[in-house]
């Protein structure tokens, strides 16, 4: 397994952050893989698909680039930089990756290889190809969700900040994806390969969500930064806009507050719910008291959260509108 060993002050230190260009290669990896988790996945790959094959059959350099940069089990650094700016717009992200010379580039992809580089891809332009495919992907096929996804991924941060501050690191790490967990001893697991452990104390150490599901990898920029790039809660992961609120369930309780009592097929907290809705906190706190009263909802205290879940009556009620 990869481990690494991290002294309390860089734990303490670490933190959690979005980055649109995560969300892209996730987002790159799953249409280069061609597989969904859920239904919300599928819709977006029918959508995303062939376009991305088009691209990339019109570009036979760069679909060979993509390919051995993703290599079987290790990614071509100069594709993943590790993020450390919360809230750093992609164009300024993806000029990390356009500025990285061609010798690392190649050196990064023959690593991923595990061999040879081929003769078509020994030339000075990768970094440029690789940042204009991202770019690509990024304008395609991720910027126009944006807005949804970072409210999402929002919403995982608060979920694993609370569970952060009701069970500590082992807990919140444990669930991060598989493969991370706390050992013990300043040990963290990042993955079940079997290399090096290396000693990161000192470092600044992030947590990067992003939605895809089954997608996740560790970057790097030694010996000051590291991250941990993992796929967002699964309750959450859909978003909105795949958790369909049915058009009568919508008349009868109005669209917004259907749209909360839908969401709730797994606990979640008033932030959640103001991260994952786009709503404000006063206009989300009344939806729910509305619930509450007509006994659809229920809350329950979790630490210092306060959860909300459909109660028995709510639950039927969406469970018939869907049938």
């Amino acid at each position: 397994m990869g481990w690494w060993q991290v002294n309390a002050d860089t734990l303490a230190g670490s933190r959690f952050l979005l980055s649109p260009l995560a969300e892209t290669f996730a987002s790159l990896k799953m249409l280069h893989a061609g597989t969904a988790s859920h239904p919300g996945e599928h819709a977006w790959l029918r959508a995303h698909l062939p376009a991305y094959k088009r691209h990339l059959a019109a570009d036979p350099v760069t679909a060979l680039l993509i390919r051995s940069g993703l290599g079987r089990d290790w990614i071509a650094d100069f594709l993943t930089p590790t993020p450390h700016d919360d809230g750093a717009p992609f164009e300024r992200e993806v000029e990390r990756v356009r500025a990285v010379s061609p010798d690392d580039a190649r050196a990064h992809l023959t690593l991923s290889l595990r061999g040879p580089l081929p003769a078509s891809l020994d030339r000075d332009d990768l970094p440029e190809r690789a940042a204009g495919l991202l770019t690509h992907v990024w304008e395609e096929a991720v910027r126009p969700y944006w807005p949804r996804r970072r409210r999402v991924l929002e919403a995982d941060v608060v979920a694993r900040t609370t569970q952060l501050s009701q069970g500590g690191w082992a807990a919140a790490l444990d669930a991060l994806r598989p493969g991370t967990r706390w050992l013990g001893d300043n040990r963290l697991q990042v993955n079940r390969h079997e290399y090096p452990p290396r000693e990161i104390s000192g470092a600044q150490l992030f947590f990067v969500p992003v939605t895809p599901q089954q997608i996740g990898w560790v970057s790097w920029e030694e010996p000051h930064r590291y991250a941990v790039v993992y796929p967002c809660a699964g309750a959450l992961a859909g978003g909105p806009d795949e958790a369909a609120v049915p058009a009568s369930l919508g008349a009868l309780l109005g669209s917004a507050r259907a749209g909360i009592l839908v969401l709730l097929d797994s606990p979640m907290s008033t932030s959640q719910l103001v991260a994952v809705t786009g709503q404000g906190l006063g206009s989300v706190g009344r939806h729910l008291k509305v619930l509450l009263d007509a006994r659809l909802v229920e809350r329950r205290r979790a630490g210092r959260s306060v959860l909300y879940s459909r109660a028995a009556a709510g639950e039927v009620l969406v469970t018939a509108q869907r049938d």
